[in-house]
């Protein structure tokens, strides 16, 4: 049975103490787990080998005024976001949201990464998908909307990974590598995406800092006659096809210079957390950009122009999350209204909860109904198929 949805956050955020998890590991690998520890200032921080400690930050601390969040000592107890899921349901209700996708932010799984065997960092991220499924979603599967996270040490890892979460009921899963464990697209990439199409399952990217582009590793784009200039710093698309308009847009567009999103056109990826106003310009930008540059990229460096204009796989084929950002309702016609979601960033400062409703009634003024359903539920219920009664 569904329920009503009216607004959806769709980028919120899952920042945990460790030991609410790390008893899913088995216990082979436990003592080896993330850990909580207490620094002298009263302040927590985590703990992994091979990493400096985790700090937990200020911008974590949801619910309190910008100009006091730095008096206050950082914790995981007492503060918005952090608790059980009985206390998230009551913080959405707080803010007048009815569900909210979930994200863990990459920097805890890069911190993971601390161990350096494969199997242990598979273990921890597998723990810590089962809790999810298991102890935390399952409590409001309708409301609490979790991504599962895929690992980045390899197709097959990621591949199971993909396949346990849509088995255990995760409504998506969210990538911070590509599939095979890289930071551009490979050609062994196709069986996931084949796979994620396969099982209707969801595929989300949360980003950093704005940015869609996982790293500087190359080759960022598939140059056939590359040689050293598959160097960021002299990477031809990097620099000019992204000039003026940043590079929010860098992953999807390795996807579609490896032409991943003309073999899979059924295919659509979220990016919460990039927000929207600059996306009317960067589709305009890269479009020149492309025509402007392409035929020197092909010539010098043998890639072969796209099937289709650039514009048009980012608006077809990706969906971007905004928080606050008046111009990119403003200007959702030119962005796309269907390709548009809301999202709160609770538990972060970033965010307005428990404020959520008053901030929405700000930037949506004069916006039609239908338009405003869409961006605020509509978009988020078709495509983390969401049963809604609606």
């Amino acid at each position: 049975m569904g329920r009503t949805y009216r607004v959806i956050s769709g980028d919120s955020h899952l920042d945990l103490s460790p030991e609410r998890w790390t008893h899913r590991v088995p216990p082979e690998w436990r003592d080896r787990a993330p850990r909580l520890v207490k620094l002298p200032n009263g302040a927590d921080a985590v703990a992994i080998e091979n990493r400096p400690l985790h700090r937990v930050s200020f911008a974590r601390m949801g619910g309190v005024p910008s100009s006091e969040a730095h008096k206050r000592k950082p914790t995981f107890a007492g503060h918005a976001g952090s608790g059980s899921p009985e206390q998230r349901l009551r913080e959405q209700d707080q803010d007048g949201v009815d569900a909210e996708i979930m994200f863990t932010h990459s920097t805890h799984t890069s911190f993971w990464r601390g161990i350096r065997e494969d199997e242990g960092y598979r273990v921890l991220i597998h723990a810590y998908n089962e809790f999810l499924a298991e102890e935390y979603c399952v409590y409001a599967p309708d409301r609490l909307l979790a991504m599962g996270v895929i690992p980045s040490t390899g197709l097959e890892d990621a591949l199971g990974e993909l396949e346990y979460c849509a088995r255990a009921g995760l409504k998506g899963v969210a990538l911070h590598r590509f599939p095979s464990g890289k930071g551009y697209p490979t050609p062994e990439d196709d069986r996931f995406w084949a796979r994620a199409l396969e099982l209707r399952m969801p595929i989300t990217s949360h980003t950093n800092g704005g940015s869609t582009r996982f790293t500087n590793e190359g080759p960022v784009f598939p140059y056939p006659r590359a040689e050293t200039e598959t160097r960021v710093q002299r990477d031809p698309i990097s620099i000019e096809f992204f000039r003026f308009c940043g590079d929010a847009a860098f992953a999807p567009i390795q996807l579609a210079f490896a032409g991943v999103f003309d073999r899979f056109p059924d295919l659509q990826i979220y990016w919460g957390e990039t927000q929207a106003g600059w996306l009317p310009f960067a589709l305009w930008q890269i479009d020149d950009h492309y025509d402007r540059y392409m035929s020197l990229v092909n010539e010098q460096w043998g890639l072969e122009p796209l099937e289709r204009r650039p514009s048009d796989y980012l608006r077809s084929q990706n969906l971007w999350g905004f928080l606050y950002d008046a111009v990119a309702v403003r200007l959702r016609h030119d962005a796309g209204v269907q390709a548009l979601l809301w999202g709160s960033d609770f538990a972060h400062i970033a965010s307005n909860w428990p404020h959520s409703r008053q901030i929405i009634d700000e930037i949506f003024t004069g916006v039609p109904e239908d338009e405003r359903h869409l961006m605020l539920a509509g978009n988020a219920v078709r495509f983390f198929h969401l049963e809604d009664e609606g």
